[in-house]
């Protein structure tokens, strides 16, 4: 009989010790919880302070997001200090190119040498390119840093599609390029300017790529999650290895050099579709043309 009463007891203690260390995980377990939350959220405080591993672990929990948070500032600041240092160039360089441009036309307008009038289209050609620059690098900086920001709201994609093809209508023709716009139906949730400026910069590379005689081609296509608006030209390609560097800042592919332009638009255009919940890609075979595109939520 004291046999069983031993081996209960024995049983009853067994028990016990499993039941504390339960109680003792799962209170473990929930105070982790609560850090990770109280982290994620920008809570976080030490709470114990002793010798446990616990105190252990939130005193180190501590201060990694202090670095964090330190870091962090550190790096906005130092995009705050770029924006301001590039509106300010911006602001400065604005009269002296227009004063380029305005003395480049006033040039071309003289009585010249054929070598003086290829000379004052240079000028103006390398003026607007500054101009352009400037510009696409001020919008950059600003869509970085959340001075200007997207404003993504249920809409039709055909208003912005037939819009962005009209701008570049006069330059494919210009080219004797054939633009045409096929499907561009679609209810997607985007900000209409910032999108339709994804699509020039689009419809620019492939108007700008593809010589006299080709075609250019733009459509949406609605799948589940996204819509999506696909240009596509007949332009030399681009080869793969250089395909996941095109949408790099200032990125030229080597064959592109000639190609005016300054190596931004890619990059502006992916910017926009990521801050909106979207993404950019590019199918391409050399020699075949490319197409470029823009994905777009159909929901927020």
């Amino acid at each position: 009989m004291t046999g069983y009463l031993v081996m209960g007891a024995a049983l009853l203690l067994v028990l016990a010790v499993a039941a504390v260390g339960r109680w003792r995980t799962a209170r473990t377990i929930r105070r982790l919880d609560d850090m990770l939350t109280a982290a994620m959220n920008g809570s976080f405080s030490e709470e114990t302070f002793n010798e446990s591993r616990l105190s252990s672990l939130e005193g180190r929990l501590g201060r990694y997001l202090a670095a964090s948070a330190l870091s962090e500032r550190n790096i906005r600041e130092q995009k705050d200090r770029i924006s301001a240092l590039i509106s300010d160039i911006s602001h400065q360089t604005k009269t002296p190119v227009a004063n380029l441009q305005l003395y480049a036309q006033l040039l071309s307008e003289q009585p010249l040498t054929p070598q003086g009038k290829d000379c004052a289209a240079a000028i103006s050609a390398q003026a607007e390119k500054l101009q352009t620059l400037i510009e696409a690098m001020v919008k950059t900086s600003r869509l970085e840093t959340g001075i200007l920001a997207l404003h993504p709201q249920p809409s039709e994609i055909s208003q912005v599609v037939e819009r962005a093809a009209a701008q570049y209508a006069p330059r494919a023709a210009e080219k004797d390029i054939a633009l045409t716009v096929r499907q561009a139906e679609g209810l997607a949730v985007f900000d209409p300017k910032w999108t339709e400026e994804a699509v020039c910069n689009l419809l620019d590379n492939a108007v700008k790529y593809t010589p006299s005689g080709g075609t250019v081609t733009v459509e949406v296509k609605n799948y589940e999650l996204f819509s999506a608006v696909r240009v596509t030209d007949t332009g030399p390609g681009i080869f793969e290895g250089e395909q996941a560097k095109i949408f790099g800042r200032f990125y030229r592919a080597p064959g592109a050099y000639q190609a005016e332009g300054v190596g931004i638009g890619l990059y502006l255009t992916r910017q926009i579709a990521e801050k909106q919940g979207g993404y950019v890609k590019v199918e391409s075979t050399p020699g075949m043309g490319s197409t470029f595109s823009l994905y777009i939520p159909r929901e927020s």
